[in-house]
């Protein structure tokens, strides 16, 4: 699953859950009539409403010597087969070549201090700066010393407003659990402070400095942190100088444990904000409280989970919202909270036929993020909803922010695509043109490659677009290596993101392609829904239709066509293999979710229900059961597949990978291979280290080269 961080005002898409490699097993009470009838083999059959289930690899949900050795073994065949591979480090050598340039982050300011993140190419984690208003540069906080094997990672920084004290969040080997610490940016010196368990939070400082709230949940009971129920989030401040036991519980709702809170601070300090969020559902609550007042209460401004409310600033009494409320694409709305009835709500900025990606005030402006077929525009409107300019930008690609103040006459935002690498623009509203920032200076030349926008017909008739990247000169005799990448859910939005191992894939004569399957939020609310609970087919369809095009249209063959997504992308990944393996030559479903009848039974799954539905419920149980690929698993002849997932995964448990490899295995019926990859102190993919990313992408490449039939060439053109 990934997350839409609450850091950008954003409600959870993808909360996490997880056991480590050998995670204990948890069964809590169950909706369903059930009887379990054991195995000698150690699996079991399992009736859920009155249909019988078989599970035969249940064992591998079970912390044991058993499972341990099953892991081990399949860790050492998986890189047993990949060594095996002739010249992969030729594909290293290609992707750390290309890599190796230094990146800049668009900047954001505290106090006369400016910050961003800065890697010279090849280190492990990003370090993040500080220029003083001299210009004067320094390391505020480098990653890179957290750990010697790069696996200690940030997570997350938060800047007071004066500029003056630094929060950062640390989660170990891509756990989502975070522990906080502090610095004094002046002289780098770290503070006494430090707060645990938090997950999905922030720190979040008020307006005078002298403290953060944050949300945390309570320490896992049964001492298993990758794989305990993590329910009743709560909202705390903590005061600088104290310790965390001393921090005020500012809000809790016992009676709904499955709420989460995200938090922000608005920016004059006026008021508490809080995104009530309820699993993975898009939609949010929200609260506010005042800070003017110590004594007063939370106040439920919005308190029905009816649409998607993100905060983008206040006028006093008056906030300022960007909702899909009747607008799947959605809109502006003002709603004054002294007069805060439905029928007082003033739309600003209206619903267009382009869905609205992100809002800010910058200048006294609204400046818009909108995506029109996939790909970024900007449009600056007044405060009154009068539209003032589009901003130019400089080619079809993906657009990050806009990152601004009310206060400054000035944003940036980041440009990029496929093909070209992240360049941070500042707007200036002086002149209303872009200047480039920070370019970067790689080793390719953008102007060799394209990337083209095609738009193709799914099952049912429905237009999908799709962007697809190759180096120029390619031809279309049917013959090219292809990889299809896509995920397809929870409302994430498959936008151009430029990766160098993309130009590596191109160099070695391969075709890169990404379709934007219903599930994503492309054209806004109704995309998505047409991808959830029952009509989760939509999405499967929606790939096989792509693969079909690549086909029909002599980009490539079956036989040399690779499919490949992670997360809610492996659960597609694993559909393709079970509903149409004639398809694909080598398939990689990566950290997925697999076994659909039991991914709400661990740690916070639960909160993907509101995104697949549950087996436990009678009516839903029917379309999960029809699509799982760990229960639709048969003997027959399957193509080349790699299950990918991670030791320290606590966002898709890794039970979903064992027992779905396992099973495959057994069943594979044709040559092809099946074998596990499984990564160590790793997870679900957030703070890997830059050399661990590289060796993934050159296992993919020549695992997919390899069974195409193919060579891995001695060299990789330039």
């Amino acid at each position: 699953m990934r997350i839409k961080s609450m850091l950008t005002k954003k409600h959870i898409l993808a909360i996490g859950l997880g056991i480590a490699i050998a995670g204990c097993q948890s069964q809590p009470q169950s909706n369903s009539e059930e009887s379990i009838i054991s195995e000698s083999n150690g699996g079991v059959i399992e009736t859920i409403h009155g249909v019988q289930v078989a599970d035969p690899y249940r064992y591998l949900e079970v912390e044991s010597d058993r499972t341990k050795k099953w892991v081990s073994e399949q860790q050492k065949a998986g890189n047993d087969y990949l060594a095996g591979i002739a010249n992969k480090q030729v594909i290293v050598d290609r992707i750390t070549e290309l890599w190796n340039f230094e990146k800049i982050s668009a900047p954001f300011e505290k106090g006369s201090n400016t910050f961003y993140y800065r890697n010279d190419g090849l280190q492990a984690q990003s370090v993040l700066y500080v220029k003083n208003a001299q210009g004067v540069e320094k390391v505020a906080l480098d990653p890179n010393r957290f750990s010697d094997d790069g696996t200690v990672a940030l997570s997350g920084v938060s800047v007071s407003d004066d500029g003056k004290t630094l929060a950062y969040g640390v989660s170990k080997s891509g756990s989502d659990w975070q522990a906080w610490h502090f610095v004094d940016v002046a002289s780098g010196k770290k503070l006494a402070d430090e707060l645990d368990w938090i997950k999905f939070s922030s720190a979040v400082w008020n307006n005078d400095n002298s403290g953060v709230y944050y949300a945390r949940y309570d320490a896992p009971e049964g001492g298993n942190a990758l794989a305990d129920v993590n329910f009743n989030q709560k909202v705390y401040f903590h005061k600088m100088g104290t310790p965390q036991s001393a921090d005020t519980l500012v809000y809790e709702r016992p009676q709904n444990k499955d709420w989460g809170f995200g938090i922000e601070v608005s920016e004059k300090g006026d008021y508490l904000l809080l995104y009530i969020s309820q699993g993975t559902d898009s939609r949010n609550r929200f609260f506010y409280k005042s800070l003017k007042d110590p004594k007063a209460d939370v106040v439920e401004l919005i308190p029905d989970l009816e649409a998607e409310y993100s905060f983008i600033g206040n006028d006093d009494s008056v906030f300022y919202f960007k909702t899909d409320y009747n607008a799947p694409n959605g809109k502006v709305i003002a709603i004054d909270v002294n007069n805060s009835d439905k029928a007082n709500w003033q739309t600003i900025i209206p619903e267009l036929s382009d869905p609205i990606s992100n809002v800010e005030i910058v200048n006294d402006h609204l400046v818009v993020s909108y995506l029109h077929d996939v790909l970024g525009k900007l449009t600056i409107y007044s405060m009154n909803g009068d539209k003032r300019q589009d901003v130019a930008l400089p080619g079809k690609g993906k657009v990050a922010g806009p990152y601004g103040k009310r206060s400054k006459d000035y944003f940036y935002y980041v440009f990029n695509s496929y093909i070209q690498p992240q360049t941070t623009y500042k707007f200036d509203f002086k002149t209303g043109e872009s200047s480039v920032y920070s370019k970067p200076d790689v080793s390719f030349d953008p102007n060799d490659y394209a990337s083209e926008q095609v738009f193709y017909t799914s099952k049912d008739g429905t237009k999908v677009p799709m962007l697809i990247s190759y180096k120029k000169g390619m031809k279309k005799d049917g013959q090219n290596p292809t990889l299809l990448y896509a995920y397809g859910g929870f409302g994430i939005s498959m936008t151009p993101r430029f990766s160098p191992a993309n130009i590596a894939w191109m160099d070695m004569g391969g075709v890169y392609a990404v379709p934007n399957l219903r599930g994503g939020a492309e054209y806004g609310d109704s995309w998505h829904k047409a991808g959830m609970f029952d009509k989760k087919q939509n999405v499967f369809d929606d790939y096989y239709a792509a693969a079909e095009y690549l086909i029909d249209e002599n980009y490539t063959n079956s036989s040399k066509l690779g499919a490949y997504g992670r997360s809610n992308g492996g659960l597609l990944m694993g559909a393709a293999i079970t509903q149409r393996p004639e398809l694909f030559a080598a398939v990689l479903p990566a950290v997925g979710v697999l076994d659909m009848l039991r991914f709400q039974k661990f740690t916070i799954g639960w909160a993907w229900t509101s995104e697949y539905g549950s087996a436990d419920n009678a009516e839903q149980f029917p379309a999960l059961y029809a699509y799982s690929p760990y229960h639709n698993l048969e003997e027959r002849a399957y193509p080349a597949t790699m299950v990918m997932t991670a030791d320290h995964d606590d966002r898709v448990v890794p039970l979903h990978s064992f027992k779905f490899g396992a099973l495959m295995q057994d069943k594979q019926q044709g040559d092809a291979p099946v074998i596990m990859r499984i990564e160590s102190k790793a997870g679900h993919g957030a703070g890997k280290p830059t050399s661990m990313k590289i060796d993934e992408f050159a296992d993919i490449y020549s695992f997919l080269w390899h069974n195409f039939g193919l060579a891995v060439p001695a060299k990789i053109a330039e």
